[in-house]
């Protein structure tokens, strides 16, 4: 199973205050070495933890070549309309280096807490198929002409479109449940799952899921990218767990993700930047090169 993207690699950092000169750190180090992409998690309701969307824009001001995205962003705590302001804004100061990691909300007695209404699983799969739309729209991305959506908890009255992010931003959901899947296969532009939350029959059914969803909704199932977050350790000793081992287990590891299980993004580093030079010199080139000489001997 194989969508031919191109591979992405990317690091999760932590939005701890206490930690500001580490996080800039963390992102310089990844625009240094190469990865093509920084998450960030978003719980907004933790008092530790900064704004994520906000700390986007602070570390891509101090990078210059390495994209970001929210790993998810918590949609019920962020309407559409001005989320879609806020990512189109730092997509144009940072030159096109973001990308919209959303998610549905699932901490809701802390969500509450914050002010925003409590939904069932079923109402905050309902509002985020209400939203990506507004969000697109306010984009321009289906026309000039004023806004307008009246849904059971979204609406938007005549707003107007603009300014554009200055590149397509990518929306990608993370999902695990099947209205979910479903919902990134007729509305998202990928699908992000924490590997540790399925199993691989567990994978290929929901692919089958998000391909049904695509091909309804008159889409090429290959339009929906397929990322992972499966942050690993380099070690010396081989263990039986994912990236956990060494660069060789690591290597064989990604390249089955990629052309057995369809994954073409990987966020692979975390917190700890002594990682980040053996990851991206050791086993980016290998596994990109594994699976780009897989896929010239498939096609000849």
């Amino acid at each position: 199973m194989d969508y031919d993207h191109d591979l992405i690699f990317g690091s999760f950092i932590t939005p701890a205050a206490s930690a500001l000169p580490q996080l800039e750190h963390a992102a310089r180090e990844a625009d240094r070495v190469g990865l093509d992409l920084v998450t960030l998690q978003d719980h907004p309701y933790n008092s530790g933890f900064l704004d994520t969307v906000t700390l986007i824009g602070h570390l891509a001001a101090r990078t210059e070549h390495v994209r970001f995205a929210g790993n998810v962003l918590n949609l019920p705590l962020r309407p559409p309309a001005m989320l879609a302001k806020q990512i189109a804004t730092i997509d144009r100061l940072s030159g096109g280096r973001v990308e919209l990691g959303l998610g549905a909300g699932a901490f809701w007695d802390a969500i509450e807490a914050y002010g925003a209404p409590r939904l069932t699983p079923g109402q905050a799969v309902d509002a985020l198929r209400e939203a990506i739309p507004i969000i697109r729209a306010l984009w321009g991305q289906h026309g000039t002409g004023s806004v307008r959506f009246d849904g059971t908890h979204y609406r938007v009255a005549g707003a107007r479109p603009g300014p554009a992010p200055a590149h397509q931003v990518s929306i990608w959901v993370g999902a695990f449940k099947p209205r979910m899947l479903e919902l990134v296969g007729g509305l998202a532009d990928g699908w992000l799952l924490s590997l540790g939350r399925m199993t691989a029959p567990e994978i290929d059914d929901a692919h089958r899921r998000i391909d049904d969803a695509a091909q309804a909704a008159g889409r090429d199932p290959r339009e929906v990218r397929r990322l992972a977050n499966v942050v690993g350790q380099l070690q010396a000793t081989p263990t039986r767990g994912l990236l956990h081992g060494p660069a060789e287990q690591w290597i064989d590891q990604l390249v089955t993700l990629a052309l057995g299980f369809g994954f073409s993004g990987f966020v692979v580093a975390g917190d700890d930047t002594s990682q980040y030079d053996a990851i991206a010199n050791d086993v980016i080139p290998a596994v990109r090169e594994a699976v780009a000489r897989e896929r010239r001997a498939r096609s000849a």
